[in-house]
């Protein structure tokens, strides 16, 4: 296991966007990226003519300066003034990166803390390892940081929050939120069709599902129901085959499968339950599959993966065949890492969140039918100690 130390120092928190954290108009997305590019004739006139980079054409320099790192940007606006333009519109920065091709991957981590409560947005950059924030979400009610769900769409640099239940009450929300982090902004959309939180949630074919949960006293729904992105419209689907709250979901293979957890003590086997989206019917999760979920999963390789909260914290994958599973090689989760966990994956990478948000990222490896996995740890910044993670997504810019 490699260690990799992430200083205090070394690490700053800078505001992901602006280094005030202010939602000016530069956040703004102009209607038209053509209109507004940062590379443009009138641009290059206005701001005398200058190279952006000395000795280069302008299209090999600004496809340069699209690598610039986002903590870099506040110092090289002072290099001259198209510099300055170009690392003020972060807005457009991001949207000509998109346009580019670029892919760089961010880990947004909801932590929240264990004095008072309050919820709040990390975010690492996976390529440099320096820490983030973003704006505060806007939710009028102070919100219980386990009951809600997020789910993103990578590629789109998007990411929803929905549901929860109000904190020291079990009155569940119906609220909707969207982060934009390309304007680096916040929207409200439209509210989902019951309210409901601890449900199962997840992406599929570019449209976000939500399954079961709790109601008001902690009631149990079988209600689910789906939101198209493109309209904003959310619209009910097939009822579960029986009501059951969510301790983790999962997508595979296009379906949704929804897991209620272990219980302490294990008197019963836990219930789970599949969505097939093509036909609008769930299903009886498979016994061995629902058994065997100890814990919060990723899909890697188009196999269903968990970090288990048991078995010593190993991996384990899930064979669809035998209906079993597999504890893969490799150690289990590094000591640094406590739980609660919050876990996402990108490519063959699984990033697990632990509590003063000291990071895990494991590489797994295939050998046949064999995985395996080799941890190294990203410890976080001192100034997280008092945060204890809730969620986790990973978002593409």
């Amino acid at each position: 296991m490699q260690r990799v130390r992430v200083s205090s120092q070394r690490a700053a928190v800078h505001k992901l966007g602006d280094s005030q954290m202010t939602l000016s108009p530069k956040f703004r997305v102009a209607a038209s990226v053509q209109s507004s590019s940062l590379f443009d004739r009138s641009s290059s006139e206005s701001l005398n003519g200058e190279p952006l980079i000395p000795g280069l054409p302008d299209d090999v320099a600004f496809n340069c300066l699209l690598r610039v790192p986002v903590e870099s940007h506040v110092s090289s606006r002072s290099v001259c003034k198209r510099w300055h333009f170009l690392f003020s519109a972060k807005d457009t920065f991001f949207a000509r990166r998109k346009e580019f091709g670029f892919k760089e991957p961010w880990l947004f981590v909801v932590g929240f803390s264990r004095c008072t409560g309050k919820i709040q947005w990390k975010v690492l950059d996976l390529r440099n390892l320096t820490w983030h924030e973003i704006p505060a979400m806007p939710c009028r009610d102070k919100v219980c940081p386990h009951g809600f769900r997020s789910v993103s769409m990578p590629s789109e640099a998007t990411m929803f929050v929905c549901g929860g239940m109000v904190s020291d009450s079990d009155c569940p929300l119906d609220l909707v939120l969207m982060y934009d982090m390309v304007r680096n902004h916040w929207t409200v959309t439209n509210k989902m069709i019951t309210a409901r939180s601890f449900f199962g949630s997840g992406v599929i074919d570019g449209k976000i599902y939500a399954a079961g949960g709790n109601s008001a006293d902690m009631f149990e729904l079988d209600t689910a129901e789906v939101l198209n992105p493109l309209d904003g419209q959310w619209r009910s689907v097939s009822n579960m085959v029986t009501q059951m709250a969510s301790y983790d979901a999962a997508v595979l293979n296009g379906k949704l499968l929804v897991t209620e957890g272990w219980l302490w003590p294990f008197f019963v086997s836990p219930r789970g339950q599949v969505y097939d989206p093509r036909t609008d019917q769930w299903e009886t999760m498979a016994m061995g599959l629902r058994e065997g979920w100890t814990g919060t999963s990723v899909v890697i390789y188009d196999r269903l993966f968990i970090v288990s909260e048991l078995e010593r914290m190993k991996m384990k994958v899930y064979d669809s065949v035998t209906d079993s599973w597999e504890t893969i090689n490799g150690p289990e989760l590094p000591e640094k890492i406590c739980r609660p966990f919050a876990v996402n994956c990108y490519g063959n990478r699984v990033y697990v969140v632990g509590r003063n948000l000291h990071l895990a990222v494991g590489s797994i490896w295939r050998s046949g039918s064999k995985f395996g996995v080799r941890w190294e740890v990203v410890e976080s910044p001192e100034r997280y100690g008092d945060l204890t993670p809730s969620n986790s997504q990973i978002l593409f810019a």
